[in-house]
């Protein structure tokens, strides 16, 4: 009966959180689709703006989005299901699979899914992120980490890497004798019915076309043998739906427990673990050349915010924190147009140098002019433009939660500080 009376009102508002939503997602000028249920009811499922911009084509629910490391919550997944299935355990040691791999006795596949490894992560490596949409083998790939010195002692800290999910992806193939896309096809594509979903992005024929983030210039497209168990996977915002409602399926209880509880650092097996209003949120997000993805779930309540694009755009954090509001009855803003101005280079040359954030995270920002604009670095993310409200304070261009003022004193610009969703941080120059 309370099921009854739950269903009946979930139906008798869905239609106004269908409209906040909606709102919210044109007040973005947000460019991609978003699928929004609770309790087993799809409250808005729908596509905004262009998938192709050449052609006019415009995304739908069934627009194929490239959803880069959210890749990680499916090889998480079908680690733990071999587990389940005894094909391999997860306090094995690195060095079982790789007898040469150096210090590979103390690593272990548990540390690989919970990036305590220290393995270094090899997509900090830029010369060969220029070619990351060559074909790359196996050999190749752990030649880039391999015999890097590892960032830590395993166990001791925690670094997100990819290159540890590379090696899971590569583990999962020595036990199973299937390639990794088959294994992850045969325990979870299949059974859950997820027919759009798949791995080689670049010769699929009907799929969204990514853009970079200051234009609609198509950008690249990341070869799927570089990016592989860390981030290859294609998907549609009713695929990952599928995902949500399936997830306790394909792995036990067990699993299911070690998977969505932080192990280091609020990140479990594949999944990021925060907290919204009160309730557990389990996420991922994903960025590659020309998308960007942020897939975030409240299991208790079942609620699911799936938002796949195919621009740069660094607002879906902040667009998914709002539509919890909506979900939850809390206060959110709708962000406001922005008038922008255009400052000489003269001004804008100012700025550049770098920063170094401390709170509240490590973060090394990189400031530089490209084509008369001024272009942001991070150490870890993606490259973003800033456009100016005035001759100090900036907004991302794709993100107008996320802004940025130059604190100057003495004449000289000393500092930053960046304030996105509530958050503030402040950036020191390293060098006046």
């Amino acid at each position: 009966m309370i099921k009854q009376i739950v269903i009946l009102l979930l139906v008798a508002v869905q239609p106004a959180f269908s409209q906040d939503i909606d709102q919210l997602m044109k007040a973005y000028d947000f460019n991609g689709s978003v699928l929004v249920a609770q309790h087993g009811q799809i409250l808005l499922k729908k596509g905004y703006g262009f998938s192709d911009v050449k052609s006019n084509k415009m995304n739908d629910e069934n627009t194929v989005y490239q959803i880069a490391s959210i890749t990680k919550t499916f090889t998480s997944a079908l680690i733990l299901k071999l587990n389940e299935l005894h094909l391999l355990s997860l306090t094995d040691k690195l060095s079982k699979y790789y007898p040469d791999y150096p210090k590979g006795d103390s690593i272990t596949i548990e540390s690989l899914l919970t990036h305590t490894s220290g393995v270094y992560n090899y997509t900090m490596n830029g010369e060969f992120m220029r070619h990351a949409d060559q074909p790359a083998d196996e050999a190749g790939m752990l030649s880039l980490f391999k015999d890097q010195p590892l960032d830590f002692s395993p166990g001791t800290g925690w670094n997100y890497s990819n290159s540890g999910y590379m090696l899971l992806g590569y583990i999962s193939q020595k036990v199973t004798h299937l390639s990794y896309q088959e294994a992850v096809k045969k325990y979870i594509f299949h059974p859950l019915k997820m027919n759009s979903s798949g791995f080689d992005f670049a010769h699929l024929a009907n799929r969204a076309t990514g853009y970079n983030s200051d234009s609609f210039n198509v950008a690249s497209i990341v070869d799927s043998s570089v990016s592989y168990a860390a981030g290859s996977i294609y998907s549609t915002v009713v695929d990952l739906y599928k995902w949500h409602e399936g997830f306790g399926k394909v792995i036990n209880e067990t699993s299911s427990h070690k998977a969505l509880t932080p192990f280091k650092n609020n990140y479990g097996y594949g999944w990021q673990i925060d907290s919204i209003y009160g309730h557990k949120e389990v996420s991922h997000s994903g960025g590659i050349w020309g998308f960007r993805s942020n897939f975030a779930r409240v299991p208790a309540d079942d609620i699911c915010v799936i938002l796949l694009s195919n621009t740069e755009t660094m607002a879906l954090d902040g667009i998914t924190k709002k539509i919890f509001a909506i979900l939850y009855h809390q206060p959110y803003q709708i962000p406001e147009k922005i008038a922008f101005v255009k400052l000489s280079e003269d001004v804008l040359q100012r700025y550049a140098g770098t920063y170094k954030l401390t709170t509240p995270h490590e973060l090394v920002i990189e400031m530089k002019i490209e084509n008369g604009e001024l272009v942001s670095y991070p150490s870890r993310g993606p490259r973003s433009v800033l456009r100016a409200i005035d001759e100090t304070h900036f907004y991302l261009s794709e993100n107008r939660d996320f802004r940025i003022s130059f604190i100057i004193e003495n004449g000289k610009v000393t500092s930053i500080v960046i304030a996105n969703n509530g958050i503030t941080g402040v950036a020191a120059r390293l060098s006046l």
